[in-house]
């Protein structure tokens, strides 16, 4: 039986050396052979081939036992921005909205079934954990996420489902329609608000940003906490500062407006 064209073209060396990168986290920053192995299920003799090859390409080096990455990872990230001009494009955006509401923006893009903050100006933490370019959040529970999923192929959307909506506190939306009811009041809305149901506490808001096809490609964000704000003051207050900056960027994009695209109405 002839292999599968997509299996024979899949490099397992790649795979498995992104997966020795992707291990150092904040639970291992220091790890060690075992450590390394135990995470990515590798045997300790092929983690020890990848890191002495991330070593002597600069990406990771060795104190004694322990190892960690170095600055030279930081340039995969630099790369995509780079080669991103909506990062570029969105920036001084995510900034008048921040001077505006005196609350965080980001930017962020579905990858897998996870928002992916791409872009971000912090005003103050307001997450247990530590917000920065990259940070993957689910996107069935966040205001961006929805956003995302709002606009994208119902088999996308079958897939996060599939996967679980798992109670992330008491707020989290978990049964499947009544999901599936939240993400076309979204796309009907042409925004989203969340309270709670990523973590207790936190609030964000969310509008999509298009593409010169109309297609959404990120989703803009205004976050804060119930101690700062509430559902109705966003509602009235920073969902039409939103609107009018993912309008800006899209527009940046080469997006030209139509009410049938966007679908996205001031609330009152």
């Amino acid at each position: 039986m002839a292999s599968d064209p997509d299996e024979r073209d899949f490099i397992q060396s790649i795979e498995r050396g992104f997966a020795v990168l992707l291990a150092f986290d904040e639970e291992r920053v220091n790890p060690n052979l075992a450590e390394l192995a135990a995470a990515t299920g590798l045997s300790r003799p092929a983690v020890r081939r990848i890191l002495l090859t991330l070593q002597r390409l600069g990406y990771v080096r060795a104190s004694g036992s322990r190892w960690s990455l170095t600055p030279r990872v930081l340039s995969i990230g630099q790369h995509y921005s780079a080669s991103h001009a909506m990062i570029e494009v969105a920036h001084p955006h995510l900034l008048d909205l921040s001077v505006k509401t005196g609350e965080s923006a980001s930017l962020a893009e579905l990858d897998g079934r996870d928002a992916v903050y791409v872009a971000r100006v912090p005003v103050r933490r307001i997450m247990s954990i530590n917000v920065s370019i990259g940070t993957r959040i689910p996107a069935f529970a966040t205001s961006m996420g929805r956003v995302l999923l709002a606009w994208a192929p119902d088999a996308v959307v079958d897939e996060i489902i599939a996967a679980g909506l798992p109670a992330l506190t008491r707020h989290t939306v978990t049964d499947a329609d009544a999901f599936r009811g939240v993400l076309r009041q979204v796309r009907s809305d042409g925004w989203s608000i969340v309270a709670e149901e990523l973590e207790i506490g936190l609030l964000s808001v969310s509008a999509p940003v298009r593409d010169r096809s109309g297609e959404v490609v990120a989703a803009l964000a205004s976050s804060t906490s119930v101690g700062r704000s509430s559902v109705e003051a966003i509602r009235r207050d920073v969902v039409p500062l939103l609107l009018d900056a993912a309008k800006r960027i899209s527009a940046d994009l080469g997006y030209r407006s139509s009410a049938q695209a966007d679908r996205a109405v001031t609330p009152p």
